[in-house]
């Protein structure tokens, strides 16, 4: 198991291969990750991949592509980060 940038992209290139996506293909391995970070801190771990999830299939209904991928992902980013919970202000806790 591995966190290099260059092993998601391989491993991103041999899964769009498996799943027959066009030879052309691309993903900004980044965004997804960059998304994936706002979900699981903005709304629990668990969302990361539902959320990713959620954008793919919405930007491929709205006719894929680069701008449908895009505004999915603005979207989701925006909700999952308005979402997120500011951490308690320390000297507005009640003291004990």
């Amino acid at each position: 198991m591995t966190d290099s940038p260059s092993d998601l992209d391989a491993w991103a290139d041999r899964l769009a291969r498996a799943l027959h996506l066009p030879a052309d293909f691309e993903v900004d391995v980044a965004a997804v990750l960059d998304l994936a970070r706002d979900a699981a801190h903005g709304v629990a771990r668990p969302a990361a991949p539902l959320t990713t999830f959620l954008v793919g299939y919405a930007a491929g209904l709205s006719g894929g592509g680069s701008d449908a991928v895009t505004r999915a992902t603005a979207t989701a980013s925006l909700l999952a980060t308005a979402t997120a919970t500011p951490p308690e202000d320390d000297a507005s806790a009640p003291s004990k």
